[in-house]
């Protein structure tokens, strides 16, 4: 039956929720997993947060909530009948005369005086509750037992006033008792007889960064007490929780004298008579040292005078780049904890891995670590503060351990509110020893378990080596540690967010460096102004001016900012070359590289060198973009006219053109003809330094290798180092393919520029250019067999003939090869090639100077008809008003580029056998092209630290300016040679 009605009631509740979800389907279909936000502080008194369900719950009958909030508890006057945990049951206890509750709440007890708020009994001072017998049965009336303070009990009611204990011995000591006497100190649980320490202490701590100080429960608790048991009693520990505080307070002193840092001072100098310990002036027993002594110039002492006993090298059997570390650590209360090895990651906030972190301690690899750490990562991990005295561990005879203590400097530290260690002059620095990493302590305001107010962390700290100057051994001087910290007001500590870094940098006297630049800057520059001049005044007599004007002096800076390129290209690329070397190759360590702030100088040395370098090419791109050229046909007409009735004319046939079109185009051909393969330049570079790993060697570390594990760390660039391995790797590519194209390819392969000369005596064709006003090359390309207008039969056996010396030779005169000069003309041969041009030139200026009875087509015909005429005549000696000599250069001309005799009567055609008309294409200034696209290679470099960035780019630059030149050389061609632009393909 009891089954049966079982069945039927589950029956009806299955179809009561079929029913519920046929009429709300949307019921379980939209079911959020959401809750309500509460905190325990949400609840009230009779409620408390249920953990479980994450809420608030009415506590039972006569409950009410705890202190935490999540447990309920009697209320005042009701015991615990019983209780497992979950669930409390209380009962009141009977009305009795002052009843009250025990201490445990499990039982009701008469009181014999007042109760307490909790209703507990409560007692006098000096006496402790008793309410149960030696057996553990409850009294009917609680009984206050006075404790004996008298000798030779010395006792006092402990924390929790249930037993009698002796009292602090600083009481009994004072006044043989356990009462502190008359005229003497009670603080943080001590008796203090009066002493030289103030009677009031400042316990609050100046965050200089926010501008305001807060009030330290933790200083409020300590401070006095430590300063006293460390005066009166020489207490080891309080001591050292007194110079923990001044850390904290980031060893600042002024005139006050109460705050922790003057305390410490104050008992520094109290104790005098103590003496010292370790040998160490600032050491005084029984108290931490914290700093070197407030003497001017005692850092530089400290600092500068002695080196460390062992020296670093990089390579050999005694190789040494080990930097140990190690440190005394104690808490905030001033307990030594340990000796630790620095390198673990305790000076390092930034996590990764332990290889990187290790990587941090090889002398000479500058490291540099930077992160972004959580707030609430900080609060967590640092909810008490550890304080270190750094030390460096070394070895010295056989197996004997020193450990040298190493500086600090505070970059905090305030003396009378002035932040003295920020300035550059070491004299003024105060060294402290003693740092903190996170404090997360002195912050706190009202209680030790609240979150503090203000956290401090060292954001900044880095360590430097400074090598001895001239050491040949690896010495340096003791490290410093520069720390810097920051205060962080917490307000959101899951959102706020620190920056952290940690570096070691190392460092060398560059004074001497930067004198011997100097002095070769200054020398080099001389020396440059002098070549200037004496280009200017090359320059000067080739245009035949003999007045100094503002364009002399104009072409003289020009000329001068090519020089004086040079002169910085030369200086970078050797400083660049010595550290690389120096650097890399040393055994023991007896250079170090420049810290970045040092390489600013020499990046503005390079920076100086492209710019210059750049006006120099601009210059000399224009110069050749505006050179005057033309082509002297030497073709003459070998027959008649004949008519088509068979009738012969006496007229002769006309030359053909097209010879000299062929010239044009090869010469067009060869404007950007270089002496190495620009691509293969950039592509080469590029593989040796990404690649082959060449860019390794730029890394600031004493490794020469070029291939790095990918776990390692790696150190930051040098730009020195950079510079010196992309200028090198550019130049020495360079020079092998101007060494590969001059000994094999122009001789085995193809010479283009010889083949010009060649080409001009088949074609019957010599060229006459001129760069200067009065001043060019010629290059005589008269055919020796008289013409050049033949079929390929003809043509063969021409060429057979030369080769076999059956006919004259290609020369200028009788039996000379040479076939290109350097032309001097003078100022009578100038003013009539100008005369011949000038119709050509007012065709191109105002309208009002053109000839309006010829067509240009006209103009250009019979400008080239009498130019090609004029000047062939003026070759075959015809005017002898114009006629000119040949003779051979003096060597001390060809060094300085300069003719000595001025051409006044005569020209003067100088033997050229060194083909120097390749002056005015890119082919004969492939030393300031090379040098150009070494400085924008490495400038690009130096700003983006990117080899591909700056290989794409350097590439665009010499297209454009391939494409600039060709594109205006050719326009400059047609103009000049009056060759129509249409037939230049």
């Amino acid at each position: 039956m009891h089954s049966a009605m079982a069945t039927e009631t589950l029956l009806r509740r299955i179809s009561l929720s079929l029913l519920l979800m046929l009429l709300k389907p949307n019921i379980y279909l939209c079911q959020q997993f959401s809750i309500s936000f509460m905190q325990p502080s949400d609840c009230g008194a009779e409620k408390i947060f249920d953990i479980s369900s994450l809420s608030c719950v009415k506590c039972g009958p006569n409950q009410i909530s705890s202190k935490s909030g999540t447990t309920c508890i009697c209320q005042t006057g009701f015991k615990v009948i019983s209780s497992n945990g979950a669930t409390v049951t209380c009962q009141q206890c009977p009305a009795d005369t002052k009843p009250g509750v025990t201490k445990d709440g499990y039982g009701c007890i008469g009181c014999p005086g007042d109760l307490n708020e909790d209703g507990t009994c409560q007692c006098p001072a000096g006496s402790i509750l008793v309410e149960r017998d030696v057996n553990g049965n409850l009294l009917e009336e609680a009984i206050c037992e006075a404790c004996s303070p008298a000798e030779s009990a010395f006792s006092t009611p402990d924390v929790t006033g249930s037993r009698c204990v002796r009292c602090q011995e600083s009481f009994i000591n004072t006044s043989l008792s356990c009462v502190c006497g008359q005229g003497n100190i009670i603080a943080g649980g001590l008796c203090f007889p009066p002493s030289n320490l103030p009677t009031s202490v400042a316990t609050t701590v100046n965050f200089g960064q926010l501008g305001f100080a807060v009030p330290s429960v933790w200083f409020s608790k300590n401070l006095q007490s430590s300063a006293a048991a460390c005066l009166i009693f020489s207490n080891l520990t309080a001591c050292q929780a007194l110079g923990n505080m001044c850390v904290m307070n980031m060893h600042s002193f002024s005139s006050i004298t109460n705050d922790a840092c003057g305390l410490f001072n104050t008992i520094f100098r109290a104790t005098a008579a103590l003496g010292s310990v370790q040998d160490i002036s600032y050491w005084r027993s029984n108290l931490p040292w914290l700093y070197y002594g407030d003497q001017p110039g005692l850092a530089s002492r400290a600092l500068r005078t002695e080196a460390l006993p062992v020296g670093f090298s990089f390579k050999g059997g005694n190789k040494n780049t080990n930097v140990n570390f190690v440190a005394a650590v104690y808490n905030a209360r001033g307990d030594f904890l340990k000796w630790e090895t620095v390198g673990g990651g305790n000076l390092q906030l930034c996590p990764d891995t332990a290889t990187r972190i290790r990587a941090a301690y090889t002398f000479g690899t500058a490291y540099q670590q930077n992160c972004i750490i959580s707030v609430s990562k900080l609060l967590k991990d640092f909810s008490e503060p550890l304080f270190y005295d750094l030390f460096m561990d070394f070895s010295v005879g056989e197996g004997e351990r020193k450990l040298l203590a190493v500086p600090l400097l505070n970059l905090n530290l305030q003396y009378n509110g002035q932040f003295v260690n920020q300035g550059g002059n070491m004299n003024n620095w105060y060294l402290t020893r003693r740092i903190i990493m996170v404090d997360t302590l002195s912050g706190r305001e009202n209680t030790l378990a609240t979150r503090p107010k203000v956290i401090r962390i060292a954001s900044d700290i880095r360590i430097s080596f400074m090598l001895v100057p001239n050491t040949q051994r690896g010495e340096v001087y003791p490290p410093l540690i520069s720390v810097s910290y920051s205060d962080i007001l917490v307000s959101g500590a899951d959102e706020q967010t620190v920056s952290v870094s940690f570096a070691l940098e190392y460092e060398t006297d560059q004074k001497e460096a930067q004198i011997k630049t100097d002095i070769a800057l200054g020398v080099l520059g001389g020396v440059a102004v002098l070549y200037s001049l004496l280009k200017t005044a090359s320059w000067k007599r080739r245009i035949a001016s003999p007045i100094i004007d503002l364009e002399t002096i104009l072409k003289f800076l020009l000329f001068y900012a090519g020089d004086l390129a040079n002169v910085f290209f030369v200086l970078t690329v050797g400083t660049g070359l010595y550290w690389l070397i120096f650097n890399k190759a040393q055994q023991f360590v007896s250079v170090l590289l420049p810290l970045p702030g040092q390489e600013e100088r020499f990046v503005t040395y390079v920076g100086c060198a492209f710019a210059l370098k750049a006006v120099q090419f601009l210059h000399k791109l224009l110069h050749q973009l505006s050179v005057d050229i033309f082509f002297i046909d030497w073709e003459r007409p070998r027959g008649k006219i004949v008519e088509g009735s068979g009738e012969v004319k006496s007229m002769p046939s006309p030359v053909s053109i097209w010879r000299t079109y062929f010239v044009a185009n090869e010469w067009n051909e060869i404007q950007t003809v270089r002496k190495i393969n620009p691509t293969f330049q950039v592509v080469s570079v590029l593989f040796f330094l990404e690649v082959v790993g060449f860019s390794s060697l730029a890394l600031r570390d004493p490794s020469s290798s070029l291939k790095r594990d990918p776990q390692a760390y790696t150190p930051a660039w040098s730009l020195i180092l950079r510079y010196g391995v992309a200028s090198t790797m550019w130049l020495v590519i360079g020079f092998l393919q101007m060494l590969f194209f001059t000994v094999i390819h122009e001789r085995f392969v193809e010479d283009k520029i010889r083949q010009f000369v060649d080409l001009c005596s088949i074609s019957n064709i010599s060229v006459l250019l001129f760069s200067h006003r009065c001043f060019g090359y010629y290059i005589h390309g008269r055919s020796v067999h008289g013409y050049a207008d033949t079929n390929m039969e003809e043509m063969n056996i021409h060429l057979k003939r030369e080769a076999e010396n059956l006919c004259g030779q290609r020369g200028l005169l009788p039996n000379t090869d040479t076939q290109t000069f350097q032309v001097s003309i003078t100022h009578r041969l100038r003013q009539q090639y100008d005369r011949i041009l000038d119709p050509l030139t007012r065709r191109n200026g105002p309208s009002r100077l053109m000839d309006a009875s010829s067509s240009p087509f006209e103009l250009n015909t019979k400008a080239y008809q009498a130019m090609n005429k004029f000047l062939g005549s003026v070759i075959d000696h015809a005017h002898k008003e114009m006629d000119y000599i040949v003779k051979d250069k003096l060597l001390f001309e060809r060094v300085i580029g300069m003719e000595f005799i001025e051409p006044l009567d005569k020209s003067i055609f100088y033997n050229d056998e060194s083909h120097s008309f390749s002056d005015v294409l890119y082919y004969g200034n492939e030393a300031t092209l090379l040098i150009f696209d070494t400085l924008f290679f490495c400038v690009v470099d130096l700003g983006s630290q990117s080899f591909v960035l700056a290989a794409v780019l350097t590439y665009l630059e010499q297209l454009i300016f391939r494409l600039i030149r060709n594109s205006i050389g050719r326009r400059n061609l047609t103009a000049k040679t009056l060759v129509d632009e249409r037939f230049l393909i």
